[in-house]
């Protein structure tokens, strides 16, 4: 497990249970050179800004106080895991948004993997993602894995969504990219590597607008495509053809009703990272996607990704 040695694990302040760092440990542990894993709390509560009869040196004081107390809390928790042959480093901060402080903590340390706790929402049974999850996703420059409260199995099932009807190498190297993700995840884990693909439906306005127009030739050739492509990437990775799905409708539909009927613990997933006009517009499959997953996460960004959190050079 040298490809994930450096982790950065963002630490639960709200809860004595860190899932986030059982998963570090466990893939740490896997590594064959001792493992360093950062462990940051960021630490924020506005009613230390808002003593305004305290003067600046005393309200440095006190959030200087709070973060001492949550540093002895973590270190307190720490006596709960083994963290034998394991380096650690710790991080507490103060700051009101936690993942601008974890991004630039990560630029400065080039980390292999974030990895931080998420929830299960208990009504809806799916993962409930709070809006750190979603900037971590979004801005991120490292792989971010989003863990629940249950362990891994050995012998369980990663299940990595592709796009095989790409149109240029970028989009071929970026499911490269995944599925060799996968593959590492799954071999500390000894998990089976499935594949997903999802294809596009035939078009309603077209079979109304050209009464000519053959649906059902459209979705087999459709469907063919994807097929095909989907039969090329899984003989070139080595996988076999029982662990490949190609399944019609939208990604955000697909890939979390494949996940659920293999029972996956794990779904990797690509993120462009679009934000602004061109996440509302063009929208984030992996957004879309999330929301109704029912295990673990991990986005990854493709090849040449730049974060607009990136420190940028002030040198002339």
């Amino acid at each position: 497990m040298e490809k994930y040695n450096h982790l950065f694990v963002a630490i639960d302040p709200d809860n004595q249970d860190q899932p986030a760092l059982s998963r570090a440990l466990d893939i740490a542990k896997k590594s064959q050179t001792p493992a360093t894993l950062t462990l940051f709390l960021a630490v924020y509560d506005l009613s230390y800004e808002m003593t305004s009869m305290l003067s600046g040196d005393d309200q440095d004081e006190m959030r200087t106080g709070v973060l001492h107390q949550q540093e002895k809390w973590l270190k307190s928790i720490l006596t709960e895991y083994d963290t034998e042959n394991v380096i650690l480093d710790f991080h507490v901060v103060w700051h009101k948004r936690p993942y601008e402080c974890m991004i630039a903590k990560i630029f400065e340390g080039q980390f292999d993997l974030l990895i931080k706790s998420t929830h299960k929402h208990a009504k809806l049974g799916s993962i409930l993602f709070t809006p750190t999850d979603w900037q971590l996703i979004r801005k991120c420059p490292c792989p971010v894995l989003l863990v629940k409260n249950i362990g891994w199995p050995s012998h369980g099932k990663i299940l990595a969504a592709v796009n095989v009807a790409y149109e240029n190498q970028v989009h071929e190297h970026f499911n490269d990219k995944l599925i060799n993700e996968a593959k590492a995840m799954g071999g500390f884990l000894n998990s089976q590597i499935n594949l997903v693909n999802a294809y596009p439906a035939t078009p309603v306005n077209v079979t109304i607008e050209l009464p000519e127009f053959d649906p059902a030739s459209y979705t087999d050739a459709v469907r063919g495509h994807h097929l095909l492509s989907m039969k090329a990437l899984r003989q070139k990775h080595g996988i076999d053809e029982e662990q490949t799905f190609c399944a019609e409708g939208l990604p955000e539909d697909v890939i979390p009703l494949v996940a659920k009927d293999i029972n996956a613990e794990l779904v990797i997933i690509g993120s462009t990272g679009r934000v602004g006009l061109s996440a509302m517009f063009i929208g984030n499959t992996a957004e879309h996607t999330i929301d109704s997953l029912q295990c673990d996460l991990l986005a990854i960004k493709p090849d040449g990704y730049v974060s607009p959190l990136a420190p940028t050079d002030t040198t002339d």
